[in-house]
């Protein structure tokens, strides 16, 4: 009888003795606002303050990384620019990884570019005629809305049909320029 009542408390109190002393613990733990611009750490006095964590991730946020690593990975001087190729791309509703394949199929990543004319797209360059633009975000912004505007919306939205009117003469090479952009989209994925 004696070892029914021993089992019989061991079993009943110890759960008892462990939620108690998880209890004690975390109502000894102090309360940390969740934000450095909450009412108490900022010093003002709130009754209706709750504190509360909470996380914000977005879609973007990954795209920009894969961006980021990959102009990284190259050595491009647009990887400081990677949340306006994101941001850029949105605007336009263009796939995100389409400048990055362009820029990387026509100048390298922009390492292979005329001196001082920011244009990693081979965008209007034909023989010694030059369009030039003041910095990077400024040809990320024309080259991504000709894309929308005489591309995209024009029904020209693969790889192949971008080609026949971007870069013509790849069309004699077997299509070589559309097997690279293709070739550096499934890259970025």
């Amino acid at each position: 009888m004696r070892r029914i009542f021993w089992l019989g408390t061991f079993f009943l109190g110890l759960p008892l003795l462990f939620l108690g002393t998880v209890r004690l613990l975390f109502m000894s733990l102090p309360i940390v606002p969740a934000s450095p611009f909450s009412p108490e750490v900022l010093g003002i006095s709130s009754p209706e303050f709750t504190p509360y964590l909470s996380a914000a991730f977005t879609y973007s946020d990954a795209r920009a990384l894969s961006i980021r690593r990959y102009l990284h990975r190259y050595g491009s001087p647009l990887e400081p620019y990677s949340d306006q190729i994101i941001a850029i791309s949105d605007k336009y509703r263009l796939d995100y990884r389409l400048l990055v394949a362009i820029a990387r199929q026509e100048s390298n990543l922009c390492k292979i570019i005329p001196k001082e004319s920011h244009n990693c797209w081979g965008y209007g360059i034909y023989g010694d005629q030059v369009i030039r633009f003041r910095n990077y975000p400024e040809a990320m912004e024309t080259v991504a809305k000709t894309l929308k505007r005489k591309y995209i919306d024009q029904g020209l939205d693969t790889p192949e049909e971008i080609m026949a009117k971007y870069t013509p003469p790849s069309l004699e090479k077997d299509g070589a320029w559309a097997k690279a952009i293709n070739q550096f989209l499934t890259d970025l994925e």
